[in-house]
């Protein structure tokens, strides 16, 4: 019980530190990261949680970019996040119209679901994440039609 009362008390701490950024987005660097204007004019780098994309250089990173690109330039979403990472990068869960842009583009087998950081995603999040990678993957959509896909991490390895 105490573990359970422990569990939960950190869930609540992070559900009550998270944030919120709304605008416009109008850029579109990646697979994985967008820029985002908010109504004071303030851009904002966003890397897409819970996921990681090909690289430009790598086979589908343009593909994955364009990709993201369709779902998302021009168009007003929300980030609900809670932290950044080492590049300055808002790190968050971005949505558009109650469309989870970050599984979209898993979907899409545009992304690998990031399994390096899956403890800062919802259990329901990570769990959705990993199926609907394995079911783009049965289906050989986007990426997985390589017959050895690189993920992003070790090609930046190299």
């Amino acid at each position: 019980m105490k573990k359970f009362l422990l569990i939960f008390t950190l869930f609540l701490l992070n559900f009550v530190h998270a944030k919120t950024l709304e605008g416009l987005v109008v850029g579109v660097a990646d697979g994985d990261t967008i820029t985002v204007l908010d109504q004071q004019k303030n851009t904002y780098k966003i890397r897409l949680q819970g996921i990681d994309a090909p690289e430009k250089k790598q086979a589908f990173g343009e593909k994955s970019k364009q990709s993201l690109h369709g779902l998302v330039h021009s168009k007003q979403v929300r980030i609900e996040y809670d932290k950044e990472d080492k590049y300055g990068r808002i790190v968050g869960k971005v949505t558009m119209e109650d469309v989870d842009i970050c599984l979209q583009q898993l979907v899409l087998g545009m992304a690998w679901h990031y399994k390096k950081y899956q403890s800062e995603q919802s259990v329901s999040d990570r769990s959705v994440y990993s199926d609907t990678e394995l079911k783009s993957k049965s289906l050989k959509l986007g990426l997985w039609s390589d017959d050895t896909p690189m993920p992003p991490w070790e090609f930046r390895k190299k």
